[in-house]
């Protein structure tokens, strides 16, 4: 069985519908980049598939060994939390909360796995470091380091890449293709069309126009290379 499955889904809010009778489903491994215009409810459906919110119709399902609780997520940030007076390592630890439960403590393992984290991402010299002092871009690292205390299975990315410079882009493209070629699956929601062809495994298009597939049939389909020709347009 897939790791999520999303079965005939409707989505939207105060009973508004925005997506009707959407399929996808996504393995183990697995690369989607989810991708559409300005309000097409790219957000909504990463809000359900975090059970932060139901659909209006159809399901979810959650298999292959996979527990809700299991799911690491990075949000876009907000000026807020940009801006949050608390030490590197301390953003990193919230990371475990979710295996906490009532305990009021992270537990030595869970201190290590922070550790192990912050080293993964290149940010451990960092760790006494305030959040709020950091660039864009290490922050990103920060913030991935988190949701990967909180998951070694699924990792969900809500524009991972806005607001960074082409470098610090490139760099967290790459840390994103490393997760995944070591076994963790990547959801991620993206505005940029040829990044996502050019690392996704699968594409999911929601908008007037619906599709779900590998990134070679989306490059062979009408909205696929409407946005191929896009692209090569800009290369000129």
């Amino acid at each position: 069985m897939a790791l999520i499955t999303a079965l005939n889904l409707s989505l939207g809010y105060e009973s508004r519908e925005i997506i009707k009778d959407l399929n996808f489903t996504v393995n183990k491994g697995d690369y989607l980049c989810i991708v559409g215009e300005n309000g097409s409810g790219k957000t909504t459906l990463m809000k359900t598939l975090l059970n932060l919110q139901k659909p209006l119709g159809g399901q979810i399902l959650i298999g292959d060994g996979l527990n809700k609780n299991e799911i690491g997520y990075l949000p876009q940030q907000t000026i807020v939390q940009k801006d949050f007076p608390a030490s590197v390592r301390e953003i990193v630890l919230s990371g475990c909360q979710g295996r906490c439960g009532l305990r009021p403590f992270y537990t030595k393992a869970e201190k290590e796995l922070a550790d192990k984290n912050m080293t993964r991402m290149g940010i451990i010299e960092m760790k006494n470091s305030c959040y709020r002092e950091l660039s864009g871009g290490q922050q990103q690292r920060v913030l991935l380091a988190r949701a990967l205390c909180a998951t070694q299975k699924v990792l969900l990315l809500d524009e991972p890449v806005a607001g960074l410079d082409p470098k610090v882009t490139y760099q967290m493209y790459s840390l994103i293709e490393e997760l995944n070629n070591d076994g963790i699956t990547i959801i991620m929601i993206s505005h940029d069309i040829a990044s996502a062809v050019r690392y996704a495994s699968h594409i999911l298009h929601i908008g007037d126009t619906i599709f779900f597939g590998t990134k070679e049939e989306y490059t062979k389909e009408n909205i696929g290379q409407f946005f191929e020709s896009e692209k090569k347009g800009g290369e000129k």
